[in-house]
């Protein structure tokens, strides 16, 4: 039998999506198990430095400070703000309040030469744990407390649950039910089979000099957190993943910024996978299982993508003779949805607010869309997310 090339491309598209679906299957299941939970206690109190990079968020910045400032632990931590373009008003404030002020100064600016410059400056003192946040990142109670004894016990990198503080809009919580799903398969599923958790740009703590060592090396990229997750794969180095020690952050209110931001994201994807996919085999070779892991990762396409595309190609199967063809589309497209049924937490099915969220499920896919279509932006500007002061609702954790 002869196959034509549009059958031969359907088929290497067929096999394509369906690595990819069983790649998110897989670690979903993997994620419905527990991992242990957390230790609070500790004989020794380490000296944490809480990093809040910061860009142009002068009012932000002012309310996570406060909050930072307020955190109880045992030892000695400092609250240090790296600023990148605020207002002098803004860092006076903040060195009244007792924030330490790192300021930088960049022709391009980007986060990883920012925490670079400010990681070189903080070295002079005896910090032994970096915490990093985003500039509208909210630790839990007794969060450094648990990140304290994480790295007591011999961790070196250590990812803490990042969730939402608010859900204020139907975007925030399909927002919110994102950020849930890529913390159960991307984290709580990779680190059941012991691989290391994915790290994500916040709420993450390091070993201090470890950090210093990976910045002064770490080049001029838009996705500093991949990056990291790389060089430390490279290195072997575990990330550790704390499914029950919370950092509350804001998500995005609507289309426009999800589009904005999941424009950096998918170019630091893209970037990534044309950088390491050759080494990626290498590595596997070489029985380094955590580097494939991370490349093979940066081949997955985004979900909401991966959704949208399996849709269309059910939907153009009802202008077909019902086949084969048609039945694995649909058999995809039902796999996936179930898939992210079970990643998502419990206590959103109860949530109203969770079946109007999904009627944005359209705009966001659209919204990914174009972002597929405005990577190149990414490079040439420092993309950042816009904040507003969102208050922590108390259903989140």
């Amino acid at each position: 039998m002869m196959y034509s090339i549009i059958d031969i491309a359907l088929w290497l598209l067929g096999i394509y999506l369906l690595l990819n679906c069983l790649y998110l299957s897989f670690f979903a299941f993997c994620g419905l198990f527990s991992l242990p939970k957390s230790k609070i206690a500790a004989s020794n109190y380490q000296k944490i430095a809480v990093l809040f990079p910061t860009y142009q968020e002068n009012e932000v910045i002012l309310d996570s400070a406060k909050k930072a400032l307020q955190h109880q632990y045992e030892g000695k931590f400092e609250v240090v703000v790296i600023a990148d373009g605020l207002q002098p008003e803004t860092i006076a404030t903040l060195k009244e309040m007792g924030t330490r002020v790192i300021e930088v100064f960049f022709e391009k600016s980007t986060k990883g030469k920012a925490m670079q410059f400010a990681m070189n400056e903080l070295s002079k003192e005896a910090f032994e744990i970096a915490m990093v946040l985003d500039v509208d990142n909210v630790m839990a109670t007794d969060c450094l407390h648990y990140i304290n004894s994480a790295f007591e016990e011999g961790e070196r990198v250590v990812q803490a649950h990042r969730t939402a503080k608010n859900m204020d809009s139907s975007f925030a919580f399909l927002d919110a039910c994102n950020e849930e799903v890529n913390n159960h398969i991307y984290r709580k599923g990779q680190a059941i089979v012991g691989l290391s958790a994915a790290l994500i740009g916040s709420g993450m703590a390091f070993d201090f000099a470890y950090l210093q060592k990976l910045l002064n090396n770490i080049g001029e990229t838009v996705g500093e957190d991949k990056q990291l997750d790389f060089m430390m794969a490279h290195d072997r180095v575990h990330v550790a993943y704390l499914n029950d020690v919370y950092v509350y952050d804001e998500k995005v209110a609507n289309a426009k910024v999800f589009t904005k931001q999941r424009t950096r994201w998918i170019a630091s994807q893209v970037e990534f996978m044309k950088k390491y996919a050759f080494e990626g085999l290498a590595q596997l070779f070489k029985g380094n299982i955590e580097f494939f892991n991370k490349t093979l990762q940066t081949f997955l396409m985004p979900r909401m993508l991966l959704l949208g595309f399996l849709f269309l190609l059910v939907v153009q199967s009802f202008f077909n003779p019902f086949g084969p063809a048609e039945i694995f589309w649909l058999g995809l497209f039902l796999s996936l949805c179930f898939t992210l049924l079970i990643a998502l937490p419990r206590k959103f099915y109860a949530d109203k607010r969770l079946y109007i969220a999904i009627f944005q499920i359209p705009r966001a896919m659209f919204g990914m869309l174009v972002a597929l279509f405005s990577i190149g932006k990414a490079k040439k500007s420092f993309m950042v997310t816009p904040h507003s002061h969102k208050p922590i609702e108390k259903n989140n954790a």
